[in-house]
């Protein structure tokens, strides 16, 4: 008998819940002990890679994913199929942050003088009902296709090629046969450890690698070897006796010569591997081996780097029955005939899955692709003759159900249903005969109660539309498959075109998220820490700024929970130890300034591809001696913020840490950083030891770092009044950072400053959301409004005129750029809209800790306890948000203070800071 050894994840639930009052008592989830790095969203989403439309998971762990693609044409002419990945002409219109419900518009003719909606609601846990809406808005009848093409994709070989399978193998050993993978080790030490060892690029295992004909795709390798004294250690379980066992290791070599591993444990060998560039086995005999767990170390005794996949344990006599295979993945499925002429029924070969799909018009045409992509002009082709199967390569393949001809009188809509469904064939066409008799304006009413609900002040109405795009955007930007820490996982991505980890735009889509709904922020938190038991400090790719510690504080003061407190700290305290360079491995703080640099993790220290500074000094190969601002700036901030939550918990020594590193990092910077000549902070350079010699400067004459960079320590708290003063004049001054549009990332004024770069010479909503939090530090609560309301004009004015979700603005041209549906760094629009429009929103900038908030039923009242730290004597500023049929008093500890009504509701409060670091907050309504 023989046995296939499947791929096998660590996949541990975190669903715990915890009761806080925020806007009154409600649950929300915490992270629990994390493993899991996935979501806990529906099988059913918009997780596709390809056409838009939903897709379906069949099983989480194998990264199989199954894609509806439901889009419009205009009947026999050519269209250009809605590529996810291209620019095209749908748009997120409506999302539930559960994807029970969310939409789709597809614009034919610009602007909605032709277009359908496409909506999809769940049914029930395996099926989701279709609506297609299709409307003319012309004075001529229109005739339009409705295409639904069904599809099924393989986990991708790498991160942003979803279009290449990884193409692992499968072992098949004799009976009582016994596979270790290579990846499922205890431990992993190099004997010279790798800058990376404590964080991984993408979350990957320490030394792992992903490459075509790995069993299950995955082995360790990426210099492994290289050393001698590199080691590995397992644990396993033997569940029946091996006789005259062999150990089989299947390995290759990368290089010339061959490798000698030391064996230790249940085992003591030193044993040869000879040179083999392609996978093969090495046998060595080890006796009987008695089921029973053990215990087993390899040490590498050469300097030969190696890729090992795994071990067989076998015995002697069946070393000739292990058997290798390949995955063979076949995208082209059986295709059933339904239960009726309009359903069809789908069957592919890589999972036991049945699909079902329906449709409620009789007209239709079914065709396949063989194609990797739909051409251009498949649907002009479709219609062109009698042929129902069109061969264009090997690639993959599409069923296309085309619903046509669908004829649109002038000036009104016609409504298509259709239905999705999963399961057992029994199953499915049992749902498929009941299809006809479903109530779809049940569920998608029932569906439709969980979209993000807006009770908002009226002066906040002329922004819901713009607000409405960026929330259906920032909620069905998920990807599936993403693979990380060995499992694959649904995944929140800036955008389609990013379908990867990307750790600071997540932050953000996380901090968005939170505006929308709190389990959603936890979950986007959750997917990036990591606890003791794993590997990397935290999951990390791209800019190494500590975004999620903001988000993390945005989480606390909307719910307070001690719960997800104490689950938190310890894993954003791993996060901050690695990043100040607490952590033997990290190299962040090797210069001798102090000064924190994160370049050997990559290149972007703000994320600001080209911000001036940053890229003459990559130009220039000056990363080992330079130091930025904003790296030791947001780090002295976020100390402050888990400061906090030490203070929280009570644990004194973490407290007593921070307040060092605060103090050595903001001496340093005001030490070596600050040029009174400019106002602004400059990267410094160091001499080849380290040490620190002076400030960059364009032409040898001016701060290089005229621009956020040289302003964010004004961000971290530490500047003085004179150098308060100069960065603020900085911010508010038109044609130097402020512009009609909003910051400008690099100052207008600076010789280096270009209109025509990415971030240099753009506005990106990110950093604005890090300087608008500063002003309510600062007690600018009027530049805060200001920023904020400045950046939702810019939103709502392109959202409308395009219905995209841009990623940046020009200055120049006042118009947006970049990525077209783009959730990432936007996502602080959705924050300022909360805050400043929102009933039932206390915002405070980073120096506030809300200990307890609680509006009542009818946000006529707010109590408020709020601990105030390094305010003594300084002022602050609040924004609430209540009921706006009403005036309101406000008190700080029983005083009546002062306050301005930014509109009917929203209330802008400045307290000046005393001695007590606790606070009472009580907002009441005036007494008529």
């Amino acid at each position: 008998m023989r046995k296939i050894i499947t791929y096998i994840f660590f996949v541990i639930g975190f669903t715990i819940l915890c009761s806080c009052q925020s806007k009154g008592s409600k649950d929300v989830k915490h992270p629990g002990t994390i493993r899991n790095h996935d979501l806990s969203l529906p099988q059913w989403g918009p997780y596709t890679k390809k056409y838009v439309g939903i897709s379906h998971i069949p099983d989480t762990q194998q990264g199989l994913r199954f894609d509806l693609s439901v889009f419009p044409s205009f009947y026999t002419k050519a269209i250009q199929p809605p590529d996810v990945l291209q620019t095209s002409n749908f748009y997120p219109w409506e999302a539930s942050p559960d994807l029970e419900y969310f939409s789709y518009r597809h614009e034919l003719e610009w602007k909605d003088k032709v277009y359908t909606d496409i909506a999809y609601a769940e049914i029930d846990e395996s099926s989701r009902a279709i609506e297609m809406i299709c409307v003319n808005n012309t004075d001529s009848i229109q005739n339009l296709t409705m295409h639904l093409v069904s599809s099924m994709h393989f986990p991708p070989l790498a991160p942003h090629k979803p279009e290449i399978p990884l193409i692992y193998d499968i072992i098949y050993l004799p009976e009582n046969g016994l596979w270790v993978d290579a990846l499922d080790y205890e431990s992993l030490t190099f004997k010279n450890p790798w800058i990376k060892d404590e964080l991984v690029p993408d979350g990957m295992m320490r030394a792992e690698v992903r490459e075509n004909g790995l069993v299950n795709g995955s082995a360790i390798g990426n210099g492994f070897g290289g050393h001698s004294g590199d080691i590995v250690n397992y644990k396993f379980e033997v569940p029946n006796k091996i006789q005259n066992a062999i150990l089989c290791i299947r390995y290759k070599i990368e290089g010339t010569k061959a490798a000698q591993l030391q064996l230790s444990g249940f085992v003591d060998k030193t044993i040869d591997l000879p040179f083999t560039a392609n996978l093969n086995f090495s046998k060595t005999s080890i006796g009987d081996l008695p089921s029973g767990k053990y215990e087993i170390k390899l040490e590498t005794k050469s300097t030969t780097r190696l890729v090992i996949d795994g071990y067989a344990f076998v015995s002697q006599k069946d070393f000739d029955k292990i058997t290798i295979d390949t995955v063979l993945w076949n995208s082209v499925p059986e295709i059933i005939k339904g239960p009726s002429p309009n359903s069809v029924i789908l069957k592919y070969q890589n999972t036991d899955v049945y699909y079902g799909v329906q449709w409620d018009n009789p007209d239709f045409k079914l065709g396949q692709w063989f194609a990797k992509d739909l051409p251009g002009n498949f649907n002009a082709e479709l219609n062109a003759s009698d042929k129902t199967n069109f061969h264009i390569d090997e690639g993959g393949h599409f069923t296309d159900v085309a619903i046509q001809p669908i004829e649109i009188a002038p000036n009104s809509s016609k409504t298509i249903k259709g239905m999705v469904c999963a399961g057992t064939l029994e199953d499915v066409k049992s749902k498929l005969e009941k299809a006809d008799k479903l109530d779809f304006e049940k569920y998608f009413a029932k569906a439709k109660k969980n979209l993000p609900q807006y009770n908002t002040v009226p002066e906040g109405d002329k922004y819901l539309f713009s607000q409405e795009r960026m929330a259906a955007t920032t909620i069905t930007n998920v990807v599936y498959p993403i693979y990380t820490q060995n499992q694959y996982i649904r995944h929140h991505a800036p955008g389609r075109k990013w379908d990867c980890l990307y750790t600071w735009d997540s932050g953000f889509i996380g901090i968005g998220l939170s505006q929308l709904d709190m389990e959603r922020g936890i979950e986007n938190l959750n997917a990036y820490l990591t606890g003791p038991d794993q590997q990397s400090a935290f999951i990390h790719h791209g800019t190494p700024l500590p975004v999620q510690i903001y988000l993390f504080q945005e989480l606390w003061n909307k719910n307070q929970s001690e719960e997800f407190l104490k689950e938190s700290y310890p894993r954003l305290k791993r996060y901050y130890d690695f990043l100040i360079g607490n952590v033997s491995t990290s190299t962040t703080r090797n210069l001798k300034s102090g000064l924190i640099t994160t370049w050997d993790y990559f290149y972007n220290s703000g994320g600001w591809d080209d911000y001036p500074p940053q890229k003459y000094m990559h130009d220039n190969n000056l990363a080992k001696t330079t130091a930025s601002v904003v790296s030791s700036a947001h780090m002295i901030r976020v100390a402050k913020i888990l400061k906090m939550a030490a203070e929280a918990l009570e644990i004194n020594e973490d407290v007593k840490s921070y307040n060092k590193d605060i103090t050595e990092l903001s001496t340093a910077l005001n030490e070596y950083s600050w040029d009174k000549e400019s106002g602004y902070y400059g990267y410094v350079q160091h001499t080849s030891g380290g040490r620190p010699k002076g400030i960059l400067k364009y032409q040898d004459s001016i701060n290089y770092n005229k621009g956020l960079g040289g302003a964010s320590p004004l961000i971290a708290g530490i500047c003085n009044d004179d150098q308060k003063e100069k960065i603020l004049s900085h911010l508010k001054t038109k044609g130097e950072i402020w512009s009609d549009m909003g910051l400008s990332t690099v100052d207008q004024s600076a010789p280096y400053f270009s209109k025509t770069g990415y971030w240099n010479g753009r506005v990106w909503m990110p950093h604005q959301w890090f300087f608008w939090k500063t002003m309510l530090d600062l007690g600018e609560d009027d530049f805060a409004h200001k920023i904020a309301i400045t950046a939702l004009d810019v939103w709502k004015r392109e959202t409308e005129r395009t219905y995209n979700s841009f990623e940046s603005f020009h200055i120049d041209r006042e118009q947006g750029d970049g990525w077209y549906q783009f959730s990432g760094l936007s996502a602080p629009v959705l924050s300022w809209f909360n805050a400043y429009y929102q009933i039932g929103n206390l915002t405070t900038g980073y120096d506030v800790w809300v200990e307890k908030e609680e509006f009542n039923k009818d946000y006529t009242q707010l109590n408020a306890t709020l601990k105030v730290n390094d305010h003594k004597d300084k002022p602050f500023s609040l924004i609430a948000c209540l009921n706006p049929e009403y005036s309101y008093d406000v008190y700080w500890n029983d005083e009546k203070v002062p306050h301005k009504e930014l509109n009917k509701g929203t209330l802008s409060i400045n307290i000046l800071g005393g001695h007590s670091e606790i606070g009472e907050l009580k907002i009441k309504k005036k007494r008529s």
